[in-house]
């Protein structure tokens, strides 16, 4: 069904399903198991250092002779010696985040790795197809962590009128088949997921992060720090209610910059952690392997566009 997509030919992988690069979760080994799997597992590199990338990169190697991406934060200072590292290394594909990639757009491409950043509007999915990107990711405010303005199921549709010669992936409340399916019937050439990958058996955040993902309904997801024109989704919790409380006294932004937004494993006390996570927990009850998960997925959407057709006859 997916052979012929436009993503998987780009990217040479299985399934159109990319992993999340997320900032201080999304390490070698669920990385390596995603690639694995059939899909595209992304080092979330955040605000690490190069070295630290490079090691994450050697570890990756060991465990998967497939394709695997970085994802880039723009704002990270060490940005142009994470470039380096990347170049050096030849990792399959680059996702941008984070601020303006369209200045490294060329090294990437005169180095034979695949650049596609992800942004939250259509006006800017279009800027990136003009500027060479290979393909480009469209991120509803359903995601997890720092969020924009437009629904995925708004973005993907108009993203498609827009973006005519490049693969759009949709991300953004995308955690099962069904979900899949209806990006793909809007629009979408392929799906990143994220908040799915947080319960996964080879995902590296601690335990009970994991169950919190879990146990978590349609109710226990939060937006907090809409003030600072940078909103943040995640799990309520008790830092939720700690940040909730400062936002109640009308500070300035630079108030709340102690309060940590950055992906983290979480410890063993999840309450006081940033658990970041996308509206779509409410659908995850079970950690599985990243095999169980996109194998799922994959099935799923499958038997749902099938299902959908047959409607029509």
């Amino acid at each position: 069904m997916f052979s012929h997509n436009k993503l998987t030919k780009l990217l040479n992988i299985k399934y159109p399903i990319i992993q999340g690069g997320m900032a201080g979760v999304s390490e070698s080994t669920l990385a390596a198991a995603v690639s694995n799997a059939g899909g595209m597992g992304v080092i979330g590199s955040g605000f690490a250092s190069s070295d630290w990338l490079k090691e994450e990169i050697k570890k990756a190697k060991a465990l998967t002779d497939k394709p695997f991406g970085v994802n880039l934060l723009m704002q990270n200072p060490a940005a142009p010696e994470l470039m380096k590292v990347i170049v050096k290394e030849k990792i399959a594909a680059v996702f941008t985040g984070g601020g303006n990639p369209m200045p490294i757009l060329p090294y990437l491409k005169q180095a034979g790795i695949k650049a596609i950043p992800v942004v939250p509007l259509v006006r800017l999915a279009a800027k990136m197809e003009q500027a060479g990107a290979d393909a480009v990711v469209v991120e509803g405010l359903e995601s997890g962590g720092h969020i924009g303005e437009s629904t995925t199921i708004c973005l993907v549709p108009q993203t498609r009128d827009a973006v005519k010669n490049i693969p759009i992936i949709a991300a953004g409340g995308i955690c099962d088949g069904q979900t899949m399916a209806a990006v793909l019937v809007l629009g979408a050439d392929g799906v990143q997921v994220g908040t799915r990958f947080l319960a996964a058996s080879e995902c590296q955040i601690h335990d009970s992060y994991k169950q919190a993902v879990v146990n978590a309904s349609d109710e226990d997801i939060a937006v907090v720090a809409r003030f600072t024109g940078h909103p943040v989704r995640m799990i309520k919790n008790k830092f939720v209610e700690s940040v909730r409380k400062i936002e109640a006294k009308n500070p300035f932004p630079e108030e709340i910059k102690s309060e940590r937004f950055a992906g983290n494993k979480g410890g063993a006390n999840a309450d006081l952690s940033a658990l970041l996570c996308g509206t779509c927990a409410g659908g995850i009850k079970e950690i599985k392997t990243c095999q169980e998960i996109i194998d799922e997925i994959v099935g799923d959407a499958k038997q749902a566009l099938e299902s959908a057709a047959s409607l029509m006859n």
